[in-house]
C-alpha cells in the first residue's frame, strides 16, 4: 500500500477588508490633521462655497467638516466609503488629466476604517437626505432624514479600534499645530471660499471671501500688509502668480513658504532652491523669504499620483519650472524696486484738485522758476545753490561741531557705557559672583587655565574677546560664550528652582496669528518656569504680566514674539524635546550678538560665568566657544 500523502494547508489568504482598510488607511490618515485635510478637499471639490471645520480635543474626540457643495445620492453616499470609489477616475487617461484634489478613493473608506463616522448629505434636487453610521468600516445605520443641502461629516475617536497608533499621537497643543497647518494652506489655494474653523467651542479662524492678499493676510497675519511684492507671469507652457515677501520679511524658519500647484499643496526642495537664489545676496544664507506661489500648468505635465498624502509631485521637465519660477521672482523683485505697486485704485476726488485740473500757462511758469527754491536746485549747475545774504543764519553750525568735538572724555565715556549697558544684568546673569582671580579655574585639553592667568581682556572687532595669559592667549567668541551660560542656567532653572518673576507695573498685551497662538498656549508652562508670566487674554491674544527679575523691561513682547520664531527654527530637530528648544531658544534670542560693544567689566563677568559652566569649552549647539594659543606655537610662527 502507498504512504498517504501529508496535506500541508495554504499559507497565503485574503484579508478581511477591514483590516486591509485599516493597513491602507495608515498611509493616509495618520493623526487628525490627514483628515482634516482630506475631508476639506473633499468639500472644495464638491463645489462648496462655505466650509466650516469643527474640532473636539484636536481632532482626536472629533473632526466635522461642514459644506454647502452639491452633496451625495444614497447610492453615492453608499458607495464614497468603499475602497477606489471616484467620481473622478473613469479611464486610464482620466488620471493624467485630473484637476480636482482628491480622485483616489481612499479618504473616506481609510477615515472610516479607523474612526466612528456619521454622514448627512443631500443634493438640491433630492426631497430629503441620507444619514450614514459608519464603525470599523461596516455600515451601522443608513436612513433618510430632513438635512440642509450639501454634506457634513463627522469623524468621531480616531484610532478608537487601533490602540498602539492612538497612544503615538502627540499633545493636544502639537496635533493642533498640525491640523492649523494644513487648514491654511487649504484656504490659501482657496480664497474664494468662506471657511469657519472652531475648536472646542472657539473660533479659531473666520475667513470671508476674499483675494489672494487678504487671505495671506488673514491667515499669516497683517506684519506683511505692505510687504508683499505681486509675482504674475504667462507664458503658452505654464503660469504662475502669487505673492513673495520683501527681503526684509525674510525669517529664521520655512513656516511661511507655500508652493501651489493647479491649486494643491506641494513640497518641492528643488522649487524651494529656484526661490532661494532668486533672493541670493539680498538676505543671508540662514534666513528663509515668504511665498505664496501658484503654478498653472497642464495635468499632463505633471504626476500627482506619487505619494499618498499627493504632497510630493513629479514635473515632465523640472528644470524648465526652475528656470520659469527663478525668473518670475527675479522679475518681480526688480520691477518692485524700480515702480512699487499701489495696492488700490486712485481716489477720483485728486482729480479735481486745482493743480490737475488749471492748466500750467506761462505766467505760472514765470512765478515758478522765481522762487528761491527753484533757483536753489537749479543755478550755477550745483546740486544747490546758498544764497550768501542767507550765509549768517547757518554760520553757528561749526560751533556745535567744535563743541561735541571738546567735550569732556568722561561725557563720552559716560555716553558709550549708556549704550553698553542693555545686557549687563544679562551678561551676569542671576546670583552671579564678581570675578576674581580665585573664582574662575577651568580646564581644557589637559592644561589648566586659571583667572589669575588672564592678564587683560580685550574686545576684538565687537565680537571676540581676547584674553593674554602668561602663556600665550585665548580667543573667546563673546555670543558662544554668553549662549553657553545662558543655556546653562535656564537649563537649572526647569530642572530646579523656578527663575524669580518680576511683576510688570503695566501688563502688555499682544496679538499672534492663529497658529502661533497654539505654539505659545503649548509652552506657557515652562516660560513660567523660566520666569515669565503670559496669559490668554482672549482670542489669539496674550498679556504679558511678569518677566524674569534679572531682565530689564520694556521689550517683552519683542522677546516672546522672537521666542516663537526660535522655537520653530529649532523645530526640525527631532533630537530635541520641547523644554529643550524653548531653552535654546531663549539662550540664543538674549545672548549679547556679534557687533555689540562690552565694558572691561562686562568682558569680565561673561569670562568669570563661562568658567564657571559645567562645559564651558563649546556653544549649546557644539560649536567651539575659544581657541587656545600657545606662546610657543607663536614663536614658531615667526621662526624664533
Amino acid at each position: 500500500m502507498g504512504k498517504e500523502k501529508l496535506t500541508v494547508p495554504d499559507k497565503i489568504l485574503l484579508l478581511p477588508d477591514n483590516i486591509a482598510n485599516q493597513i491602507a488607511a495608515g498611509e493616509v490618515i495618520q493623526r487628525p490633521a490627514s483628515a482634516v485635510k482630506e475631508l476639506l478637499e473633499n468639500a472644495v471639490d464638491a463645489g462648496a462655497t462655505e466650509i466650516k471645520l469643527i474640532l473636539q480635543e484636536a481632532g482626536k474626540a472629533l473632526v466635522q467638516v461642514i459644506d454647502n457643495g452639491c452633496g451625495m445620492s444614497e447610492t453615492d453616499a453608499r458607495m464614497s466609503f468603499e475602497r477606489h470609489a471616484t467620481s473622478k477616475i473613469q479611464t486610464i487617461e482620466d488620471l493624467f488629466h485630473i484637476r480636482t484634489m482628491g480622485f483616489r478613493g481612499e479618504a473616506l473608506a481609510s477615515i472610516a476604517a479607523v474612526a466612528q463616522v456619521e454622514l448627512k448629505t443631500k443634493r438640491s434636487e433630492d426631497e430629503t437626505g441620507t444619514y450614514l453610521e459608519i464603525e470599523n468600516s461596516f455600515v451601522n445605520r443608513q436612513e433618510l432624514i430632513a438635512v440642509a443641502n450639501g454634506t457634513s461629516i463627522a469623524m468621531k475617536n480616531l484610532f478608537f479600534n487601533v490602540p498602539a497608533r492612538r497612544n503615538f499621537l502627540k499633545s493636544n497643543a502639537a496635533e493642533m499645530r498640525h491640523v492649523v497647518d494644513e487648514f491654511t494652506r487649504v484656504a490659501l489655494a482657496f480664497p474664494q471660499v468662506f471657511f469657519s474653523f472652531i475648536a472646542s467651542g472657539q473660533q479659531i479662524f473666520h475667513l470671508e471671501a476674499a483675494s489672494l492678499k487678504q487671505r495671506i493676510l488673514q491667515l499669516l497675519g497683517n506684519a506683511y500688509n505692505a510687504k508683499l511684492v505681486p509675482v504674475n507671469e504667462e507664458t503658452d507652457y505654464m503660469n504662475i502668480s502669487g505673492f513673495v515677501g520683501k527681503p526684509d520679511t525674510a525669517k529664521k524658519t520655512r513656516g511661511d513658504q507655500y508652493f501651489f500647484v493647479n491649486n494643491r499643496f506641494i513640497r518641492s526642495a528643488y522649487l524651494n532652491h529656484a526661490v532661494m537664489s532668486a533672493y541670493q545676496e539680498m538676505i543671508s544664507v540662514d534666513s528663509f523669504p515668504m511665498y505664496a506661489l501658484f503654478i498653472d500648468l497642464e495635468p499632463t505635465q505633471v504626476d500627482v499620483n506619487v505619494h499618498p498624502t499627493k504632497q510630493e509631485i513629479k514635473f515632465e521637465d523640472e528644470k524648465i519650472v526652475y528656470a520659469f519660477v527663478h525668473a518670475a521672482i527675479k522679475h518681480a523683485l526688480a520691477q518692485f524696486s524700480i515702480t512699487p505697486a499701489l495696492d488700490f485704485d486712485l481716489d477720483s476726488s485728486i482729480q479735481q484738485l486745482p493743480s490737475i485740473q488749471q492748466p500750467f500757462n506761462d505766467e505760472r511758469q514765470a512765478a515758478a522758476t522765481s522762487t528761491s527754491i527753484f533757483r536753489g536746485f537749479t543755478e550755477k549747475h550745483q546740486a544747490h545753490l546758498i544764497d550768501p545774504d542767507k550765509k549768517a543764519e547757518i554760520s553757528n553750525w561749526k560751533d556745535f561741531f567744535e563743541s561735541r568735538q571738546s567735550a569732556p572724555d568722561s561725557y563720552r565715556e559716560s555716553s558709550m557705557q549708556a549704550e553698553a549697558v542693555v545686557q549687563k544684568s544679562e551678561v551676569g546673569g542671576q546670583g552671579s559672583e564678581v570675578a576674581t582671580p580665585e573664582s574662575i579655574e577651568r580646564k581644557s585639553a589637559g592644561a589648566l587655565i586659571t583667572h589669575s592667568s588672564l592678564i587683560t581682556l580685550t574686545q576684538l572687532h565687537s565680537q571676540f574677546i581676547l584674553a593674554e595669559t602668561e602663556s600665550g592667549f585665548i580667543l573667546i567668541n563673546q555670543q558662544a560664550a554668553h549662549e553657553r551660560v545662558l543655556y546653562e542656567k535656564l537649563s537649572g532653572a526647569l530642572n530646579g528652582m523656578a527663575i524669580a518673576t518680576q511683576r510688570s507695573i503695566f501688563p502688555i498685551t499682544f496679538e499672534l496669528t492663529p497658529a502661533d497662538s497654539v505654539l505659545l498656549e503649548e509652552l506657557m508652562n515652562d516660560l513660567r518656569q523660566l520666569g515669565y508670566i503670559v496669559e490668554p487674554f482672549g482670542k489669539d491674544t496674550f498679556i504679558i504680566q511678569g518677566t524674569p527679575a534679572d531682565l530689564e523691561q520694556g521689550n517683552e513682547k519683542m522677546v516672546i514674539e522672537m521666542l516663537l520664531e526660535q522655537y520653530k527654527h529649532f523645530s526640525a530637530e527631532l533630537k530635541f524635546s520641547k523644554r529643550e528648544k524653548v531653552i535654546r531658544s531663549l539662550a540664543r534670542q538674549q545672548a549679547i550678538k556679534a557687533g555689540q560693544q562690552l565694558t572691561e567689566k562686562e568682558m569680565e563677568a561673561l569670562v568669570a560665568d563661562l568658567f564657571h559652566c559645567a562645559q564651558s569649552n563649546s556653544s549649546p549647539d557644539g560649536k567651539p566657544i575659544y581657541f587656545e594659543f600657545k606662546l610657543e606655537q607663536l614663536q614658531k610662527m615667526f621662526g624664533r
